[in-house]
């Protein structure tokens, strides 16, 4: 079974959820809820996480987080396995809560930080749990709109100065700013190869992390290269205006950055098999179209 791709490092920036095993609620009541939270404050304080947004849904979680010290996976694990453990024991249950590999994209603070927050908290409206996101009391809005006291796991500076110097005015700012996301879409289509959400120079900033997983197979391909060039980059140039020039990036997108056959010759505008002989030509042998 494939594994997805987990790229740490300091100051990382993730949007993480998990979701319950087979689909399956993990909050069966709000006493789980307190306790899943009780969890979360132990591992913020443990890992020193900057948690800037958080939201229970019932059968999964959005987390915004931050990791000062590389150390998502190890965080995420101690999360999961000790709430799946206090759930088993409160329902004498035993197995598997949550499903075993959570997803974690990582995000340009500048850009995606304060949409990402409005995101996570307006999820309740969208699945049609609340009308109003301060009527629902298992997600970080209410503290961070300042309604109710911020709990120690939860950081609100950061997201509350993007709106001003005045603790007040920000919080009044961030309740207009959340009830004008409601109805907008989210911004997943922006994201580079299941894992990255950021502009081109972010992305071009987290190649070098990427370029040792690219050989491990047992990771999805769009994964391990997530912070490769796109197609309309790579053939920015006239391609029909120097062959040579042409043969060498239909190469270069292959060999370098991981593209299928099939993905060249619609990018290119040229048939499969053409584009099939001039990687051959490269590697001296048959080029497969890669999955």
């Amino acid at each position: 079974m494939a594994r997805p791709l987990r790229l740490e490092y300091a100051g990382a920036l993730y949007h993480v959820t998990a979701r319950g095993n087979a689909r399956q609620d993990i909050f069966l009541d709000d006493e789980d809820r307190r306790r899943f939270l009780g969890v979360l404050e132990r591992v913020v304080a443990r890992f020193h996480l900057v948690l800037h947004a958080y939201c229970l849904m019932s059968n999964h979680f959005h987390l915004l987080a931050e990791t000062p010290e590389a150390n998502l996976s190890s965080a995420i694990r101690q999360l999961n396995g000790v709430y799946t453990q206090a759930f088993n024991r409160r329902h004498d249950r035993v197995g598997h809560v949550l499903q075993g590999r959570f997803k974690a994209i990582v995000v340009e603070r500048d850009s995606y930080l304060l949409e990402l927050a409005r995101y996570v908290v307006l999820n309740p409206v969208r699945a049609r749990l609340a009308r109003k996101p301060e009527t629902y009391a298992w997600s970080s809005y209410r503290a961070t709109a300042g309604l109710t006291p911020v709990p120690p796991y939860l950081t609100v500076e950061w997201l509350l100065s993007q709106f001003g110097r005045q603790r007040a005015a920000g919080e009044r700012k961030y309740r207009a700013f959340v009830a004008a996301g409601i109805g907008q879409d989210a911004p997943w289509e922006q994201v580079r190869g299941q894992v990255l959400l950021g502009r081109e120079p972010f992305v071009e900033g987290l190649r070098s992390h990427l370029q040792d997983k690219q050989a491990l197979t047992e990771i999805p391909r769009a994964q391990r290269f997530a912070a490769r060039p796109t197609l309309s980059q790579l053939f920015s140039v006239r391609l029909h205006a120097n062959r040579a020039q042409r043969d060498a990036v239909i190469r270069r997108a292959y060999l370098e950055h991981g593209y299928s056959l099939s993905e060249i010759g619609r990018a290119a505008g040229m048939h499969y098999s053409t584009i099939s002989r001039i990687v051959s030509a490269a590697t001296g042998g048959h080029a497969q179209n890669k999955i």
